[in-house]
Formats: C-alpha cells, sequence, structure tokens
C-alpha cells in the first residue's frame, strides 16, 4: 500500500479553507436597474483511491464541483432582459487527472471556460447564444437532496481516470470513467432556445459544436430537445423533473479526425424532497450509437436522501445511493456502484463541508476485476 502526499499536507489545505471568512456579495450595481455580480468557488478534497492492491491518496479539486470564478451581468432592456454570463474553472490539479500511474495536470486552458453566454429573456422565453449549456445539460441530475454534492447519478468524479486491476493484479481494465456515466447534456457553443414556464412545464431547444477542446478535430453537429418541471405543493412537497433527446451527429472526432457515427440519447431524472427533509432521486437512460461496432450502453440510479437541522450552524443532509449499467466499455458487461454520503452546511462561511464513499464494480467477459473503492472528505466554500 502506498499513500502520497501526506494527510497533513491535506488537511493543512482544507484547513485554509475552513479558515477563510464568508464573503459579502460582490455586487456592483448601476442606475438603469441593471448589475454585476462577481462569485467564484474552491473546492478541494482528500481523495482516497484503493484498487484493491494498493491506495492512492491526493489533494485534488474536487470534479464533481470544480473551483471556478464567474461574473453576471443583467440589464433591462424595454420589456426584455439582457444578460451575460462569463465563467471558467481556474485549472487546478484535478481529481480527474489522477490515476495508479501518476498525475497528467493540464493547468489551465481554453477546455475549462464554462460559459460565455450572451441571452434576452422576455414573456416570449429566452434565446441564448455563445458557449454555455445545452438544453439537456442537467436533465439527467434533477436532485432536489441536500447529499447531491457527493452522490448523484453522475458518479466519477473522484477517480476517472483510475484502472480496475485483473484477478492477477495487473492494471489491465478500463478506466473508471469508460465504466459509468449517466448520458447527462454538456456545454457547448450553441444557440438555444426556452420557453416560458407553463404549470411548472418548460421546454427547450438547441443546436451546437464542441470548439473548445485544444488539439482535438470535431466538425460533428449537437442538438437536443428537453422538457422540465418543478414545482412546490401546498404540502410542502417538492417536485424536479427533466426529459430529454439529445443527438451527436457523425463527423470527424479526436486528433486524427477519425470518423465517428451518429449518436442518440434519452436520458431523465425526477426528484422529491418531501417537508419532513426526506428525498427520493431517479435516473435512467440509454445511447444508441449507429456502428456495429460499438456498445448500446444503458443505466438506471436511485437514490434515498434525508436532510435536518441537527446543528444550529447548518442543516445536515446524508444519502444512499446505487447505479447499474448494461454494455459499457464492452458488450455485455455490468457495472454497478454504490455509496453513502454527507454534506453538512455551515451557512455563516458560505461552506459546504462532505464525506462519501462509493465502491465501484466492473465485470466483462474478458475477465473480472477487483472493486475499487473510493473515500472523499471536502470543503466547498463560494463567494
Amino acid at each position: 500500500m502506498k499513500h502520497k502526499n501526506g494527510l497533513l499536507s491535506s488537511v493543512a489545505g482544507l484547513t485554509l479553507v475552513l479558515a477563510l471568512p464568508a464573503a459579502a456579495e460582490l455586487k456592483y450595481e448601476n442606475n438603469s436597474g441593471g448589475f454585476v455580480v462577481l462569485y467564484g468557488q474552491l473546492n478541494p478534497a482528500i481523495i482516497s483511491v484503493d484498487d484493491g492492491q494498493e491506495t492512492e491518496t491526493n489533494v485534488r479539486d474536487f470534479d464533481a464541483s470544480n473551483s471556478r470564478v464567474g461574473l453576471n451581468l443583467e440589464q433591462p432592456y424595454g420589456e426584455n432582459t439582457f444578460r451575460f454570463r462569463f465563467e471558467s474553472a481556474l485549472g487546478l490539479p484535478n481529481s480527474t487527472e489522477t490515476d495508479q500511474n501518476g498525475n497528467d495536470f493540464s493547468g489551465w486552458t481554453r477546455e475549462d471556460i464554462r460559459h460565455v453566454d450572451f441571452s434576452l429573456e422576455g414573456d416570449w422565453g429566452t434565446f441564448s447564444a455563445g458557449q454555455g449549456s445545452m438544453a439537456a445539460d442537467g436533465v439527467a441530475e434533477q436532485d432536489l437532496s441536500l447529499v447531491g454534492l457527493v452522490l448523484y447519478s453522475f458518479t466519477a468524479d473522484s477517480n476517472a481516470s483510475f484502472l480496475f486491476r485483473d484477478n492477477a493484479g495487473i492494471l489491465s481494465g478500463p478506466v473508471v470513467v469508460d465504466t459509468t456515466d449517466n448520458f447527462d447534456g454538456s456545454r457547448r457553443t450553441r444557440i438555444r432556445y426556452d420557453t416560458p414556464s407553463f404549470n411548472g412545464f418548460s421546454f427547450s431547444a438547441a443546436y451546437g459544436q464542441n470548439v473548445l477542446e485544444e488539439d482535438f478535430d470535431d466538425d460533428r453537429d449537437y442538438y437536443d430537445f428537453a422538457v422540465y418541471y418543478g414545482n412546490t405543493f401546498a404540502n410542502g412537497m417538492e417536485v424536479a423533473a427533466g426529459l430529454a433527446y439529445q443527438v451527436r451527429g457523425e463527423g470527424n472526432s479526436g486528433s486524427g479526425g477519425a470518423e465517428s457515427e451518429k449518436r442518440e440519447d434519452l436520458v431523465g431524472s425526477a426528484s422529491i424532497l418531501l417537508e419532513n427533509g426526506l428525498s427520493f432521486t431517479v435516473a435512467a437512460g440509454e445511447r444508441d450509437v449507429d456502428d456495429d461496432a460499438s456498445t448500446d450502453p444503458s443505466f438506471y440510479y436511485v437514490k434515498v436522501g434525508y436532510e435536518a437541522d441537527w446543528f444550529s450552524f447548518g442543516k445536515t443532509g446524508i444519502g444512499l445511493h446505487y447505479w447499474d449499467g448494461s454494455d459499457f466499455n464492452a458488450d455485455g458487461s455490468d457495472s454497478d456502484v454504490w455509496g453513502i454520503g454527507i454534506v453538512q452546511n455551515i451557512d455563516q462561511y458560505n461552506m459546504e463541508a462532505y464525506f462519501s464513499y462509493q465502491d465501484y464494480a466492473y465485470d466483462d467477459s474478458s475477465d473480472e476485476f477487483d472493486d475499487l473503492s473510493t473515500v472523499v472528505l471536502g470543503a466547498r466554500w463560494r463567494f
């Protein structure tokens, strides 16, 4: 067993974040009803991954909600509202860039730009253009539980690049991220339209292309359609749900310009939060690739959570989830993930402290592989 970046330095990094004071809102208003808000967050975590023989322990920026900065501008424009949003990750050493063989830190690149987004909203709906969310972005992650920061339908944020170890002890298996997914929508340079809300329902459509990835030739078209529902009922029950159909067109992809076939996803999720603090979340999706050599994976996901005011300084959330997938990485493969998590709000410091344990299993016709487990302990501070 080996441990990297000793726990003393890990704890020291988290202690620095915990010592940061709560920041006042960085909001600047003009004389015509408009304003600009600056915001950001830091999210370091101690992440320990056990592949069945060795354990890697590091401090990394937690990719479930990476460290970032941004600004929102809002300005009335006649009967409408104009908005501009810029947001970028900081490019810190990330939990997805570490595996058993070392680190592959990229630093900041243009791929860390999350939003350069212009929009105009009126009674007729919202039109958006620029780098930002496609219509299906978030459709697989409708989640009202307090523990969603560490347990949600995408399970590979903490260990995406780690390899499964086979029964002979060799790192011959696939990487975690190739064995688990939730088919959630992406951010692209796109145009998008959202309808107004009708009794809690709204509809979205978008068309975009991938222009930010460096050294990656991607001339494929991306488009999607989504419907969302959100409501709070008289008994205090909250509901959020989404369903989307998304398409990645055929075309060239990869640094060598390899041809890829058309891909279609149908994916959705729903979450209920009861007044007593109990929450229930489900998600499911399937993918169809127009290529006989490719797999057509599918998954389902369930989670139960509970939140309560056990402490005066903020709510506590706990949860248990399970993800099951078929035909990821190889035909006939079976993947499953289960995990437990805790999130503690610390309201005075705009902070959430969190802990999670997740177990990852994968098998296919080529071999059986050791389970891989991951522990995450961290804190997200937002301003």
